[in-house]
């Protein structure tokens, strides 16, 4: 399997990649049939202020789903250590999923889901982002996007350790972006064209709530 660590504002030492080899092979080798690349980022916060500047993120690829993991704290051999556990639970969580048969509302189309839910405003997720951005671009990531279905989508916003995540819709063939609300269940974005006024060919608007699949 391989492993690819990258460091920024940390230079990365014959010790810490050995720690990483340990910890991270370690958490992922009961899944190594799965993925044939493991990607590690190390990283330390400039800003004094921040009490756990120290974070490891571990990023695999699998049967073209994304399995993600950061953590942090004041040391980095402690972060690297967490998110080898993080890592590996996701793991076991992909597997569970993969191996167990989705049912009743994983059929469901994406019309289906915004038709059974209120509409929210995309505007409010825009502007509640963070409130500072970095001047520039700080890492670029390139994945091969397979369609996939909107419950398919929250599937793996659950592996991924964020509050979105980007899919090409299989019913639309279209990009889209499913998050987390700040008050409860998920948001839908979806494109428009600017003829459109706000809404999308099937008369929804661009911006819809879903609700999470339920499981047996």
């Amino acid at each position: 399997m391989k492993l690819v660590i990258h460091g920024r504002n940390i230079e990365i030492t014959d010790a810490i990649r050995e720690h990483v080899e340990q910890k991270i092979l370690k958490a992922v080798s009961h899944f190594k049939h799965l993925t044939n690349e493991v990607d590690v980022h190390l990283s330390a916060a400039r800003n004094p202020r921040i009490e756990a500047s120290q974070s490891a993120e571990v990023t695999l690829f699998v049967d073209g789903a994304v399995v993600r993991a950061e953590e942090s704290s004041e040391n980095l051999y402690a972060s690297i250590d967490l998110v080898a556990d993080k890592i590996s639970r996701q793991l076991r969580k992909f597997k569970e999923k993969r191996n167990t048969r989705m049912q009743g509302t994983l059929g469901k189309t994406t019309e289906a889901y915004l038709n059974e839910a209120p509409a929210t405003d995309v505007t409010h997720v825009l502007t509640t982002s963070e409130p500072q951005l970095p001047e520039e671009v700080i890492r670029s990531k390139y994945f091969a996007m397979a369609p996939m279905t909107v419950a398919d989508a929250l599937e793996q916003l659950a592996l991924i350790d964020h509050d979105f995540y980007m899919f090409l819709n299989a019913e639309t063939q279209e990009i889209n972006v499913i998050y987390e609300r700040n008050h409860g269940g998920y948001g839908l974005i979806q494109p428009r064209k600017p003829s459109q006024n706000g809404h999308s060919q099937n008369g929804t608007k661009a911006s819809s709530s879903v609700e999470a699949p339920a499981h047996s």
